[in-house]
């Protein structure tokens, strides 16, 4: 028998668990054999469609998300009209609803998987030509033979612990730029949006498990590790646990970590402060800093402890912390949005990602729907379209929002003095964004340099007090000296005044001095230092006088 893997993400950059997951628990099969093609969603269907009809596989397989479920069917219907022998079988969050209208509207679909597929994929590869006995398969779901709609529920490993581990598979791909290991399934908590929501019970991992597959990935050289643990610290005990080993593959790993910032102990946060720089980066998951949108989102843990939690992680010198705020949640109101960001800035988030609300196939929010007063989309992404509370035009401006945040102050060229700018004025987050819809921008990709073009101008024109600090900002990005945000910057043989104060870096007389003189003293300003012979971009050296 021959089974084909249809791997289609996003870009190579990303790789699916699934396939090594599944294969791990029955590489031992001598039955089967293995084949695979990958792809992203930006390449052609047919193309993708050809490749895998030159396998002519029995088993077609694949997993189905937001970003490549269009693309997915598109892909698998001509196969099945290719090859109409062959058995396709999909599974993937897309799955965690209801698909009785899914299997109806796609014939060419044999069955579909709700769940954990670990153990229960071996099952049906063993009786795949035997329909009588799906019945029997938990988290299938089919249509029988007269066309009646079949539901096995849904899947659940509970001996999470024991299965195979998905980088003994020799489909593990060790060529992405981040790995992902899955140390617990289940989340404790219970968010109305996400598809973790209801899955319980939290099953974990022991720490010995853990390293073991930390020292298979060690060995691999992977430098980047995001750890999937929807809720890292919700014990403080185990919490402490892993970041002790972490500390065993430092500096060599950094880890990618999930926080709840409510559910931060005194003791934890000890812990957190010892940490060396660059081992952990982290995602607190906060979505709104509103009471009210956190309750009707049914996300456990006091709003108060969260902004405290998330206040302390921000502080910290030796990590870096990003925060995410959903657009489109029941009760969130677009000014809210924006005032959560100038709040966050204010703790020095080290990213803020705005998302826009997406009503997944499983979660309890999809199902209250017509209840909490959401219209969205029926296709993926599943996007919200309008609520109550923030309607299309200002859905419409919370993505543009999203937009400008990514382009200048999640972008670490522009994010001091972006940050600056939003926490100084209370309008600059509005009159920006206007700006850049104005000139057409908003949508557009831009270099770093247009990026710095852009606000420096804005700057001049609209906030001339902070001309200076976007001329700092672009010098220290490396930018060019020869173009308008460095037109007031002096280059040819510049000599170091008597005394400066040093900002960073070490002064030696074979650094290529310049002067960005401050405001209208021409002698007093700022001197940067650049390294001539190893034609480095950025400064090696600051002062000022």
């Amino acid at each position: 028998m021959k089974l084909l893997w249809l791997d289609l993400n996003s870009s190579y950059a990303h790789s699916s668990l699934a396939l090594p997951a599944l294969h791990a628990q029955i590489a031992d099969n001598a039955s089967i054999k293995w084949e695979i093609v990958s792809a992203t969603i930006n390449e052609n269907v047919g193309m993708v469609a050809g490749e895998v009809y030159r396998y002519h596989p029995d088993i077609l397989a694949a997993t189905a998300w937001l970003f490549n479920h269009e693309q997915l069917l598109h892909i698998i219907s001509r196969v099945k009209a290719l090859l109409p022998q062959c058995c396709i079988v999909l599974g993937g969050p897309e799955f965690l609803g209801d698909n009785e209208f899914f299997l109806h509207s796609n014939p060419f679909v044999s069955c579909v998987f709700r769940g954990e597929g670990e153990e229960v994929f071996p099952q049906w590869i063993a009786h795949h030509n035997e329909r009588a006995e799906w019945k029997h398969i938990p988290g299938l779901c089919y249509l029988d033979s007269n066309g009646n709609y079949i539901d096995n529920g849904i899947a659940r490993v509970l001996d999470f612990h024991h299965l195979t581990p998905p980088e003994t598979s020799r489909f593990f791909n060790w060529s992405k730029p981040f790995v992902q290991l899955e140390t617990t399934r289940g989340c404790f908590n219970t968010c109305a949006f996400c598809v973790s929501g209801g899955e319980k019970p939290v099953r974990t991992l022991s720490i010995e498990a853990i390293r073991k597959r930390l020292q298979i990935i060690h060995r691999h050289g992977i430098k980047n590790v995001r750890v999937l643990d929807r809720t890292f610290n919700y014990n403080t005990r185990r919490a402490k646990e892993l970041l002790e080993l972490f500390l065993e593959f430092a500096p060599d790993i950094r880890f990618h970590l999930e926080i709840h910032p409510a559910l931060l102990s005194e003791e934890l946060k000890e812990e957190l402060k010892r940490l060396p720089e660059g081992l952990l980066h982290l995602e607190a998951g906060i979505q709104s800093l509103r009471e009210p949108v956190l309750m009707q989102s049914r996300r456990m843990g006091k709003l108060s402890d969260a902004l405290e939690g998330l206040k302390f992680l921000c502080s910290l010198s030796n990590m870096e912390t990003h925060a995410d705020l959903i657009a489109g949640l029941p009760l969130y109101h677009l000014s809210e949005i924006f005032e959560d960001i100038r709040v966050l800035a204010a703790y020095g988030a080290g990213e803020i990602q705005l998302e826009s609300l997406k009503l997944l196939p499983g979660t309890e929010m999809r199902r209250r729907a017509a209840e909490l007063g959401i219209q969205y989309s029926p296709f993926p992404p599943y996007e919200v379209l309008q609520t109550h509370e923030i309607n299309v035009d200002e859905l419409q401006t919370a993505r543009q929002l999203s937009r400008l945040l990514d382009g200048f102050y999640n972008t670490p060229a522009w994010q001091n003095i972006t940050r600056k700018l939003i926490l100084d004025n209370e309008k600059f987050l509005h009159e920006f964004l206007e700006h850049l819809i104005q000139i057409g921008l908003i949508d557009q990709p831009m270099s770093l340099e247009r990026r710095g073009f852009i606000l420096y101008e804005f700057c001049k024109q609209h906030y001339p007090e902070y001309q200076l600090e976007a001329s700092i900002a672009w010098i220290e990005a490396g930018m060019s000296l020869k173009k308008l945000p460095a037109e007031r910057v002096k280059t040819k043989r510049q000599v170091p005044p008597e005394h400066w104060e040093v900002l960073y870096g070490e002064y030696r007389e074979n650094l290529r001095l310049c002067f960005l003189p401050a405001g209208e003293e021409e002698n007093r300003g700022y001197w940067f230092g650049f390294e001539s012979e190893i034609q480095r971009i950025e400064p090696v050296f600051k002062a000022r006088n």
